[in-house]
C-alpha cells in the first residue's frame, strides 16, 4: 500500500509520461545479459503501475519501444516483443478488474500479427477502466507522428490545436487522446527526450533521475511527484496570471 501526502484529486487529471532508460546498462553492470535487464524492466513497470493506480493517477504513458530500437540486435528485439506480448496478455484481465484501461500507442505494421492481436484484445479487455488509464508507446516515433499528422492536416475541417491533437491521436492508433503530458520522467541518467511525445509535452514538467529503470519503485514515483508539486506552472504568462 502506497503511503503518500497526496490526494486523488490533486493526480486524477495528471498526465505522467515516462522514459524507462536503462534497462541494458542495469544487466551489464551486473555481468548479466541484456535480456536480463528487460526481464527486471517489467517488474519495475509493475511497481509502477501498481503505485500509481493505487494514488489516484489519471493517465500513464510508458515509452517501451522507439521506433529506433528496431536498430538493436535481432534476438534482443525478438525478446522485447515477445515480452510485450506476454505483458498484454497477464495483465489485461487484472487491469479490467481494477479499472485500468490499458492503450497501446504507437504503430503497429511492424509488428508480429500476434502482438498487434494482443493490444486489440487488451485494448477490447479493458476498455471500460475508468480508474487510470495505462498507454503503452511501441514502435512510437513522435516526429513520425507529427509528420503524419501534418500531412492529413489540411483535410480538418477546422485549424485548430485541438483538431490537430484528435488527428495526432489517430496516428498512433490512439481513438481519444490523453491531455498534454505534466510530467515527464526519465531514469537510467540520460537527459534527453528520444522522440518521444514532442507535441504532447509542450509545457512539460521535467525530472531526470540516474536510477535505472528495474531499480525504479513507488518511492522514486513519489520523489518525483513531490518535486513536480513544488515547481510553479507558468505557461509563458507572469506568475500572477495563472489559473488556479
Amino acid at each position: 500500500m502506497v503511503q503518500s501526502s497526496f490526494s486523488p484529486a490533486s493526480l486524477q487529471d495528471l498526465h505522467l509520461a515516462i522514459i524507462m532508460d536503462g534497462n541494458g546498462r542495469w544487466a551489464t553492470r551486473q555481468g548479466l545479459p541484456r535480456e536480463m535487464g528487460h526481464r527486471a524492466g517489467v517488474q519495475a513497470v509493475h511497481r509502477v503501475v501498481g503505485a500509481a493506480h493505487a494514488l489516484g493517477l489519471g493517465t500513464l504513458t510508458l515509452f517501451a519501444f522507439s521506433g529506433d530500437n528496431w536498430h538493436r540486435p535481432v534476438r534482443e528485439v525478438e525478446h522485447l516483443l515477445a515480452l510485450f506480448e506476454d505483458y498484454l496478455h497477464t495483465q489485461k484481465d487484472s487491469f479490467a478488474a481494477h479499472g485500468i484501461r490499458l492503450s497501446v500507442i504507437g504503430r503497429r505494421h511492424r509488428f508480429p500479427a500476434s502482438l498487434r492481436a494482443a493490444a486489440e484484445a487488451a485494448g477490447a479487455a479493458t476498455a471500460r477502466g475508468r480508474a487510470m488509464h495505462l498507454r503503452l508507446a511501441l514502435d512510437y516515433s513522435g516526429r513520425d507522428a507529427i509528420l503524419r499528422t501534418a500531412r492529413s492536416f489540411h483535410e480538418a475541417p477546422l485549424a485548430t490545436s485541438e483538431a490537430f491533437a484528435r488527428l495526432l491521436g489517430e496516428a498512433t492508433h490512439d481513438a481519444t487522446p490523453a491531455p498534454d503530458v505534466d510530467l515527464l520522467i526519465r531514469s537510467g541518467g540520460e537527459q534527453r527526450l528520444s522522440d518521444f511525445m514532442l507535441w504532447e509535452i509542450a509545457y512539460a514538467e521535467l525530472v531526470f533521475t540516474d536510477r535505472m529503470w528495474p531499480d525504479f519503485d513507488a518511492a522514486d514515483l513519489e520523489a518525483a511527484l513531490t518535486e513536480f508539486f513544488s515547481r510553479e506552472r507558468r505557461f509563458g504568462r507572469l506568475p500572477e496570471a495563472v489559473p488556479g
